[in-house]
Order: C-alpha cells, then sequence, then structure tokens
C-alpha cells in the first residue's frame, strides 16, 4: 500500500509504476482505492463507473478495470457537496457535513472491503492506494481509505513524501509521530519522491531521516518531466495553461470550474503540430484556432459562468468567424437552446438557455449513463472506441447525427466539419477523429499516424524502468513475500 503525508505527493503514480512492475516480473496484480475524489472517470465494461486512476493503473497492470478498484468515488458537484458513486452506480448527493459527519462510515467501509476481497480473489498482489495525508488528526476516526484499510488487509504500507514542497524532514517525522502504535507497525519504508539534482548529496539526509524514524527509505525518486502517465487530478490543469504558440493549430479547452474527464484531451495534445493549452481567460480563448468545450459535473452552473465572464460571447463570435467548435458531453449539453433541470439534479436552477448553436434541448436525469462504445464517426466506416457517462437526454428540433453507436443509435450533432458536439467521451483517442479535426481547421497532418494505446504501453515500461533504478524492489519484494503469499502467473 501506497500512503502520502499530504495530496499530490505522487501516490497514483507511483502505485501505477509499481503495478507495471509486478506485470514485468509475472505476477498478476490489480490496483485498489477504497475511496476516490475526483471528477476524473472512466467506465468499465460492464457499464460501472470508476476513478480515472485506478482505470489508469489497471491499464499498468494489463487487465481490464472494474469497479471493485474504487468501490467508492465522490465526484465533487460544488465546493460543499459531491455525487457519490458506490460499486460503479450513484447513490445520490451529499454534503461534505452529511458524507464525513452524518453517514454510516462503518457501512461504507464494509462495501470497501468486500469490493478489495473481490478483487483479491483474481488477482496477486493488490496494490492499494491511500488519499491525502494518513494523518489528519480530525478525520482519523471516519477514515475508511487510509490505515483503516491497512489494518483490514494486513498491507505492506509505504509512506510517500514530496521532497519538491519543502519540509521532508518535518512532513514524514510528524506523520509517523501521529500514527497510533498499531498503524505504525504496518509501516515498512519510506519513498522520497520527485527529488531534484544530484541524489547523492541527499546521502546524509536519508540516514537522517532513518535514524530519526527507525524507518528504511526504500527509494528517493527523481523529478522527471519526461514519462507521461495519465493525470486523474486537475492539479495538472496548472501548468497547462499556456498562451497561444507559433506555427501550431492552437486549441484551447475551456477551463470549466467543473471539468470532468480533463482526460479526453491527452491524445490530441500529444499529436505533433498541435498547441493544446486550458483557458478561463476570455481574451487568451479568442486567440485560439480552435475551441473546445469540455465535460462538466454541473453543466447549469458551468454555462452561467460562461455567460458571466465573457466566455460565452467569445466562443460564439469564435463560431461566427469560421474557427471550429465542438462540444464534449456536458459542453454538447451548453452548445444546444437549452439545459432543464425539473427535478433539481444539480442545485435550484431549473432552466437556463444554452449557447444556442444546435437545435437540440437537455433535461437532466437523476439516472447516468454510464458504458463503454464502439462507434462510426460521421460517414467514415472507421469502427471507433469511446465511453459515456452522462445524466440527461436530449431531445432535438432537427436531426443530424455526428455518430452512430453500435447497438444503441445516433449520437451527437453535426453542425459542419468546423462545429460539431457528442456524449462521447475518450472522442479523441481515436486518430481518424483527430485527423479530421486538425485538417478541417488547416492544420497539418503528419504522414505516420501517432499510436496512442503504444505511447501508453511505452511510458508504462519508462516509469517502470525509472521505478526500478530508485526503488529498492529486492527490498519491497522480499517484506512482501515474508507477510504474504506470492504467484507468479495462474499458478
Amino acid at each position: 500500500m501506497f500512503v502520502g503525508t499530504g495530496s499530490d505527493v505522487g501516490k497514483s503514480i507511483i502505485n501505477a509504476g509499481v503495478c507495471r512492475i509486478l506485470k514485468q516480473d509475472g505476477y498478476i496484480p490489480a490496483p485498489f482505492k477504497a475511496q476516490n475524489m475526483s471528477l476524473n472517470s472512466f467506465v468499465s465494461v460492464d457499464g460501472l463507473e470508476l476513478g480515472r486512476a485506478q482505470a489508469v493503473q489497471a491499464d499498468a497492470c494489463g487487465i481490464p478495470c472494474s469497479a471493485d478498484m474504487n468501490p467508492i468515488l465522490l465526484k465533487p458537484t460544488s465546493h460543499t457537496s459531491s455525487q457519490v458513486v458506490l460499486n460503479g452506480k450513484p447513490i445520490g448527493n451529499k454534503s461534505a457535513l452529511n458524507y464525513f459527519n452524518k453517514t454510516d462510515r462503518d457501512w461504507l467501509f464494509d462495501e470497501a472491503i468486500s469490493a478489495y476481497k473481490r478483487l483479491a480473489e483474481k488477482y496477486n498482489p493488490i496494490v492499494i492506494e491511500g488519499a491525502g495525508s494518513i494523518s489528519e488528526m480530525n478525520l482519523r476516526d471516519r477514515d475508511i481509505v487510509n490505515m483503516r484499510v491497512a489494518l483490514a488487509t494486513g498491507a505492506d504500507v509505504y509512506l510517500i513524501a514530496d521532497i519538491d514542497r519543502g519540509g521532508v524532514f518535518g512532513s514524514v517525522y510528524g506523520t509517523l509521530e501521529l500514527l497510533p502504535p498499531k498503524e505504525r507497525k504496518l509501516i515498512k519504508g519510506i519513498i522520497i519522491n520527485k527529488f531534484r539534482g544530484d541524489i547523492a548529496l541527499f546521502e546524509d539526509g536519508v540516514k537522517q531521516i532513518e535514524e530519526l524514524t527507525k524507518t528504511p527509505v526504500v527509494g528517493v525518486i527523481p523529478y522527471f518531466n519526461d514519462i507521461f502517465i495519465e493525470d486523474e487530478d486537475s492539479v495538472v490543469i496548472d501548468i497547462k495553461q499556456k498562451q497561444k504558440a507559433e506555427n501550431s493549430l492552437n486549441i484551447a479547452v475551456v477551463l470549466l470550474r467543473h471539468m470532468s474527464n480533463f482526460t479526453d484531451f491527452n491524445a490530441l495534445e500529444r499529436q505533433p503540430g498541435v498547441h493544446l493549452f486550458y483557458t478561463a481567460n476570455a481574451e487568451e480563448l479568442a486567440k485560439a484556432d480552435v475551441i473546445i468545450i469540455p465535460g462538466s459535473k454541473n453543466t447549469i452552473s458551468d454555462l452561467k459562468h460562461l455567460r458571466d465572464f465573457g466566455l460565452a460571447k467569445v466562443i460564439l463570435q469564435a463560431k461566427e468567424n469560421g474557427k471550429g467548435v465542438y462540444g464534449i458531453c456536458g459542453g454538447y449539453q451548453m452548445m444546444g437552446i437549452s439545459v432543464n433541470d425539473p427535478l433539481g439534479v444539480e442545485g435550484e436552477i431549473s432552466s437556463v438557455p444554452g449557447l444556442g448553436i444546435f437545435p437540440i434541448h437537455t433535461t437532466l436525469t437523476e439516472q447516468k449513463t454510464t458504458e463503454q462504445c464502439t462507434f462510426s464517426f460521421k460517414k467514415a466506416e472507421n469502427i471507433c472506441k469511446g465511453y459515456e457517462i452522462h445524466m440527461g437526454e436530449t431531445t432535438f428540433e432537427k436531426r443530424a447525427p455526428l455518430c452512430r453507436i453500435k447497438g444503441k443509435g445516433d449520437d451527437g450533432f453535426y453542425l459542419s466539419d468546423k462545429c460539431w458536439g457528442t456524449y462521447i467521451h475518450g472522442f479523441f483517442g481515436n486518430q481518424n477523429i483527430v485527423n479530421d479535426l486538425i485538417k478541417s481547421n488547416g492544420g497539418l497532418i503528419e504522414n505516420s499516424a501517432f499510436d496512442y494505446p503504444k505511447f501508453k504501453e511505452e511510458q508504462f515500461n519508462k516509469l517502470a524502468q525509472h521505478l526500478r533504478k530508485h526503488l529498492d524492489m529486492d527490498y519491497i519484494y522480499k517484506i512482501l513475500k515474508e507477510t504474504k503469499p506470492l504467484c507468479i502467473g495462474n499458478t
């Protein structure tokens, strides 16, 4: 189990890398995180929703993702409330106060451990991820994701600290000192992450940490920016809010306050000749060659935000000027005539006018569509892959479908090559769609197609190689074999 001194210390990435190492060494691992809070989600083959980080980690393991890998998913709808997804299906919205103080935590914890046990019947070993800091004193009695999971599973726990933030000695020592003895005994090692500079200069630091904590430092992992693994948290967006670049097709993704599934644009971002950036600034948005309105967990609130801050005007002007304007899921809904919420799914506002680009009306529903899909784009014969996650039904004053989903029917609206919308996530993971968008907006297409699945595999292997070099995997295996039975392959 990998836990942290705080949030964004690198737990998800290290988890994914160790999953790949275990796979390379002949084991059949699986990831697990009891509770996740993220707007970045994915859908399993059986139509159940889970956090995107665990889906990425499943890819690193070379296995299909499952809701059992993330049985509790919290999807924020505002600063104080979230939709609660249990075992892949939404069970309602909860305020933070109600969820943490009034929800039956024992029941949720039992559900999480049941999911863990189902995984453990199929895979070995299970690589568990914690959340945030393991020493939040005010949340200890409500913990269902950190050390309570470690105690229930008997996991070997490794504490990850981010040295790039500074204060690594205090964060490591303080975190461990605040643990009760029974939890402290489970900590088998410390990992110092995101180290910049010559590691040899930190040898004394390693010795001092080990003397202070009486716990081995099992790795000092150098900071890297040349290995691309899909990120779970919107923290990564902070470094992608770039301005227009010369000699590139500049694609702006509107930075919505409740933006979901920003990984929709990872493949598009990697294309040669494409400069993709995120912005909520009207002036920067106006400079883009192409504008994409992404998914949203609160479509009505984000649509109102577009108007209040002048972004809607920029989007409509871009369309009138012949620039590419596209919408994905919630963004597609916003491009219609109206978005209606008679049941109060997203809040107290029952209806708002859309941007009026497409002759469609969307009514938000309590039922959520969650399924993987194969589809054809426009009238092409290529079979594309994606997935749907949305709460809403769209009706049409006029039909002009963009896609046809196998076994289901029409999807989206096609106004022109430079203006369309779709409910499908993972849309730009299909090279023919990427090429179509680039060509339609005057960009240059490289002769050799970019193979995104192959690229992701290469990145997992690079990450595994990086971790092997800087983690004491012999020690980790030694401890694991002393405490758990390990099986190679199907034996």
